[in-house]
């Protein structure tokens, strides 16, 4: 089952991969979450090579790849979509044209103008009574396009936004929200300019069947009820970095009471 059909059926429940283990990779989904997030806008996860290899983990495990690109660069989504992702995440998305260029090059006509190969992964390499137009067709119902809500601008233009035919999900990234307004930095939305573009997301994604995405850090049952609550179905359960860090700490805090 892909993750939009999964979507489909209520929530969905990842974990963001920082350390470029296909090990961790399979481990995340070994334990039944639905997608894992990839990262190539802020981690050095040796470009797209080490990519494709996590791709291929998720896959033997089981758990939907989504890859977080550096930007609208057509040849990156192109690539990142031939590997076996089953969706992009767009960072800093600020107006109409950013989010047209994403299904511009994610999409196959008519719906975009992506470039077509069938000696990819995602084509099956092109064996096995392989079909151009049902490959294209699958392709642009399954694909996941996920623009980021992380700056004010984004705000400022969201109906015409999510207008653009295609977008599946958006991924609200309080953090760097938070920085574009010049208010207190974290997970937790705490500034009421932040609150207030989280729930012009909710209101106007809401109104149009789009889904909202996002950390809920921590993830306690309270957290995820109150996420689910305020709209997000498709909820980030914090990054592999950050668990091994609780880890060691709570390994480091036995030692020096015996040190």
């Amino acid at each position: 089952m892909t993750l939009k059909e999964k979507l489909k059926k209520g929530p969905v429940f990842g974990i963001t991969c920082y350390t470029g283990m296909a090990s961790v990779v399979e481990c995340i989904g070994r334990w039944g979450y639905d997608f894992v997030y990839l990262d190539l806008e802020h981690q050095t996860i040796d470009g797209l090579t080490n990519i494709e290899r996590l791709i291929l983990a998720a896959k033997h495990a089981g758990v939907s790849p989504l890859v977080r690109v550096s930007g609208v660069h057509d040849s990156e989504i192109r690539q990142i979509l031939e590997m076996g992702a089953e969706g992009v995440v767009v960072p800093h998305c600020r107006c109409r044209e950013d989010v047209e260029a994403i299904i511009r090059n994610a999409k196959f006509p008519p719906m975009g103008r992506r470039g077509g190969e069938s000696n990819v992964r995602a084509a099956g390499f092109g064996v096995n009574g392989f079909s151009w137009s049902e490959y294209t067709r699958r392709s642009n119902e399954e694909t996941m396009v996920i623009p980021m809500d992380e700056d004010f601008e984004f705000t400022d233009n969201i109906e015409e936004i999510l207008d653009v035919p295609g977008v599946d999900a958006v991924n609200f990234g309080p953090v760097d929200y938070a920085l574009s307004v010049g208010a207190e930095v974290g997970y937790r939305i705490t500034d009421e300019r932040v609150d207030h573009g989280f729930r012009r997301l909710a209101e106007e994604a809401g109104r149009r069947g789009i889904g909202i995405m996002g950390p809920v850090v921590p993830s306690r049952e309270a957290d995820l009820r109150a996420a689910i609550a305020k709209g997000y179905n498709m909820l980030i359960l914090g990054n592999d970095m950050m668990y091994v860090n609780q880890g060691l700490k709570a390994v480091v805090d036995e030692v020096n009471k015996v040190r």
